[in-house]
């Protein structure tokens, strides 16, 4: 269908929003009509038959279930099944706008909006009501990309959800999560899933980079503009013209250095060391960091206008507990990855393996289980990776130990030391008060304070 013809229906209740989008749309569709009291949807959708309804997240109505567009969003499918959804989301409303999607809608632009990309939107989704049975439109898959991007969980499939729906467009984007999630191989896949696939992905780790490396990596330099300057070099920015700019541990990077990539980042353009001249730049960014965002948004550490300018979208890597039966399913990948890497005949993982491994926490995520698979394929004298050929490493066992010598609660660390002199001196509580500086009588008082 084309969008000449289109009949279109807008609920917002920011005024100065419909006005923008109606004069928008006035030469581009057939019709336009705004609304700005969602509790009227249900009389225009009687009265008409629109094709697309443009539709917020969040109002301020006799409605209050904390996500009104996914209330609204139900209410209108009930009425007019048949017709197309883009829900209006904020960037921190990314996760609500992926769960409409699964509701119904067809899908969600982030505001502020390019004008471009929301006339794109309209045609697309219309081009799909022309051709709903096209397998292109079925979306969630096991395997997103060609590289170790992969998993079967609910957690995983909505992580895939985004980055098809986000991947096409040009926001950029902040990944979060632990380390060892993955935030690599998720970037990675938003580049295969954009418009620049065909271009460059230029990967910095910022956090490693020296003030003064860092503007020489990022921006590049020319000859003599220092000592070891024997030559012109073109930064990363430069490299990653037309594609994408991944920047890793941006956390990391200092208040001056976050000035520097700010000026960069608002100007679309760079200086070279050494040099006047302005070279414009054309990237996507992309930001992963470990650290949390609330903790992110501490401006003596990280500047908040930065942050909104990295973070349009933000996506949180899954860690590996709360990715259930993966475990399973990564294990069995690098099972096989690594013997044919290591020309070894193991093809296969034990019922008693794959056990011990799902019922381990994992603080090193998915690379600490490549490493315990790699080091059992490397030892393994077997067709079979074994329950005793799966080791655990003592790296990522020493936090947890550091931890519970951090435990501040005085009645706990009073019953753990308790406990652990009895053990140490076999259950004899003479000896175990002597140790502590306890008589039995004040000892055999603790024991029962707490219920030992």
């Amino acid at each position: 269908m084309n969008l000449r013809n289109a009949k279109i229906l807008i609920v917002d209740d920011d005024r100065d929003l419909l006005t923008a989008v109606r004069l928008l749309l006035k030469t581009e569709v057939a019709e336009v009509i705004t609304e700005s009291n969602p509790e009227n949807i249900r009389s225009l959708l009687s009265g008409n038959n629109f094709h697309i309804l443009l539709l917020d997240m969040n109002f301020i109505s006799a409605v209050n279930t904390g996500n009104e567009g996914l209330f609204w969003l139900k209410k209108v499918k009930e009425l007019k099944p048949d017709i197309s959804v883009i829900m209006i989301t904020a960037y921190g409303d990314i996760d609500l706008a992926v769960r409409s999607l699964k509701e119904g809608a067809d899908d969600f632009i982030v505001k502020p909006w390019n004008n471009e990309k929301l006339i794109a939107t309209f045609r697309e989704v219309l081009k799909k009501r022309s051709s709903p049975h096209n397998p292109a439109n079925q979306v969630v898959e096991k395997n997103i990309t060609a590289n170790e991007l992969i998993g079967e969980s609910q957690v995983m499939q909505d992580i895939f959800y985004k980055i098809k729906k986000i991947g096409p467009t040009d926001a950029n984007i902040l990944i979060l999560g632990e380390n060892g999630t993955g935030k690599d191989l998720i970037a990675k896949a938003i580049h295969e899933y954009s418009l620049r696939a065909g271009h460059p992905f230029i990967k910095a780790d910022v956090g490693a980079l020296t003030e003064t490396l860092f503007e020489s990596e990022l921006f590049g330099y020319k000859k003599g503009a220092f000592t070891d300057a024997t030559e012109d070099r073109i930064g990363r920015f430069e490299a990653a013209n037309g594609g994408t700019l991944f920047l890793d541990e941006i956390a990391n990077i200092s208040l001056y250095q976050q000035s520097k990539l700010l000026t960069a980042l608002q100007n679309r353009q760079i200086n070279r060391i050494g040099s006047h001249e302005n070279i414009p730049i054309n990237i996507r960014l992309l930001c992963a960091t470990n650290i949390p965002l609330a903790e992110l948004s501490n401006e003596q550490r990280f500047r908040k206008d930065l942050i909104y300018r990295i973070n349009t979208i933000e996506i949180t890597a899954p860690p590996l507990r709360d990715r259930g039966g993966d475990i399973t399913l990564l294990a069995r990948h690098f099972t096989q990855k690594y013997a044919e890497k290591y020309l070894k005949p193991v093809v296969a993982i034990s019922d008693a393996a794959l056990k011990k491994l799902n019922q381990y926490h994992f603080p090193g995520n998915v690379r600490e289980l490549q490493y315990i698979i790699e080091r059992a394929i490397i030892m393994s004298e077997e067709n079979e990776i074994s329950a005793g050929d799966i080791i655990f490493s003592p790296v990522e066992s020493a936090p947890q130990k550091e931890q519970e010598l951090k435990e501040t609660n005085l009645n706990v660390l009073e019953r753990n030391t308790i406990l652990k002199v009895i053990e140490k001196n076999n259950g004899n509580i003479s000896r175990a008060a002597k140790e502590l500086g306890l008589t039995r009588t004040a000892l055999y008082r603790r024991l029962n304070k707490y219920d030992i």
